[in-house]
């Protein structure tokens, strides 16, 4: 069975993992699906945005705890420590970061319970919208274990160094307004995905080029280049969109307060 769907509807691709009856649990299985859906989206050059959800009763609750008796009964050093070829990831760390490789927006709406694997696979989307009563926990202390799946890397870009101490040593769950108030999402809906799907629509009327040409800014700004680089960057990213036809559209579009309409 399929563990992920995508589907392109004007230019905005939805992605929704489809394991509902475990709660969107990841396996092995689930873990190469969600990693195939980003790496075929980042070389997909008519998408505009993405909206990332689950199907069921919960985002997704986190790693399947079958996950876990096999690498107990394995070994983890072989399973853990190989980088995929060409990355320096492995492939559950794979599943949260493959989407700030994509490069348009991408917003993950959540419910119900996003732990663990969930919570750093909601961690790698740009926005994350999360429903009123969402529960959300760094789970893996709960199970011994610490955080692996790139969540070292994307939490500190969303949350204050004693929140995520407090979260990983004790494995407490949160509530979505305790989340909205210290990072983990980005705003807190009566119905999540249909609030993504409109913020990913509207991102879809805007310049393709200068959405994606933000996306990389962005990640340029929050990484360790230095300001000199943040600054040619800047310069850069904007050079390169000035007078060139989808700006030359925005502008028509802006004169004849008109939609714009990008080829």
């Amino acid at each position: 069975m399929a563990r992920v769907t995508t589907e392109i509807r004007d230019h905005v691709a939805h992605v929704t993992l489809t394991r509902g009856e475990k709660m969107n649990g990841v396996d092995g299985a689930m873990a190469e699906a969600i990693v195939a859906a980003g790496e075929a989206l980042c070389d997909n050059a008519d998408i505009r945005a993405v909206v990332l959800s689950g199907e069921g009763r919960a985002f997704c609750a986190g790693l399947d705890v079958a996950s876990f008796a096999a690498l107990a009964g394995g070994d983890p050093e072989a399973a853990i420590m190989p980088r995929l070829e060409g990355k320096n990831t492995n492939l559950y760390q794979e599943v949260a970061l493959v989407w700030r490789r994509v490069p348009v927006p991408v917003i993950a709406a959540l419910h119900g319970v996003v732990f663990g694997a969930g919570l750093q696979l909601a961690s790698g989307a740009d926005l994350r919208v999360a429903h009123p009563e969402t529960r959300l926990s760094v789970m893996e202390m709960k199970w011994g274990l610490v955080p692996d799946m790139g969540g070292m890397v994307l939490m500190p870009r969303l949350m204050r160094s004693d929140v995520i101490r407090r979260l990983t040593y004790t494995g407490e769950e949160v509530t979505a307004d305790q989340a909205l108030g210290w990072g983990m999402v980005s705003e807190i809906a009566d119905d999540p995905l249909e609030r993504a799907r409109q913020m990913a629509e509207l991102i879809a009327k805007k310049s393709p080029s200068a959405i994606r040409a933000a996306k990389r800014l962005i990640a340029v700004a929050e990484g360790d280049a230095g300001e000199d680089a943040v600054l040619l960057a800047e310069s850069r990213e904007q050079a390169d969109l000035i007078g060139k036809p989808h700006q030359m559209e925005v502008i028509a579009a802006n004169m004849a307060r008109r939609d714009p309409k990008f080829t």
